[in-house]
């Protein structure tokens, strides 16, 4: 029997699901984070640490027409099997299979290749600038994530 997350073939698919199984999927992707990096190496606890933002935000928006930019690409590991990538997932830092980090040549869901220094708030501003300049309705969307003494988490 297929797990919850072997059967999602397209991210569109978990705005149908219901809060049990919400949880289940992001239990699913916990375990299939922790078993690849296990393997391949690999950024573990900032992945862990936005498996439930990445659910919540595949479950309220369709990243067909909206846009996201995660900060740190390493963080977005969830999104990665989330979004296609994980019968692939394995191949995590391999040469030829899914990087580390977000890449617009690894999928038309990585809308910007992530780095560091908030990076994705500027992005996610001129997203939305020129979203509003083209008279579009999509969202553009920020994760940004950084832990300091009283756990901050910005979205």
């Amino acid at each position: 029997m297929k797990s919850l997350l072997e059967s999602i073939s397209q991210p569109t698919e978990i705005q149908n699901l219901n809060l049990k199984e919400l949880t289940q999927l992001a239990e699913e992707c916990r375990q299939r984070i922790i078993e690849v990096t296990s393997q391949r190496g690999g950024h573990l606890a900032s992945s862990l640490g936005t498996v439930e933002i990445t659910v919540a935000l595949l479950k309220n928006f369709n990243f067909n027409i909206d846009r996201i930019v995660w900060d740190v690409g390493h963080q977005a590991y969830a999104y990665k099997i989330l979004t296609g990538r994980n019968e692939k997932f394995d191949s995590l830092g391999k040469a030829g299979g899914i990087k580390k980090f977000l890449s617009r040549d690894e999928s038309s869901f990585d809308h910007f290749g992530a780095g560091h220094a908030s990076t994705s708030i500027s992005a996610a501003l001129g997203m939305a600038v020129g979203r509003d300049l083209s008279n579009k309705s999509n969202t553009c969307n920020c994760c940004y994530w950084r832990w300091s003494n009283d756990r901050r988490f910005s979205f």
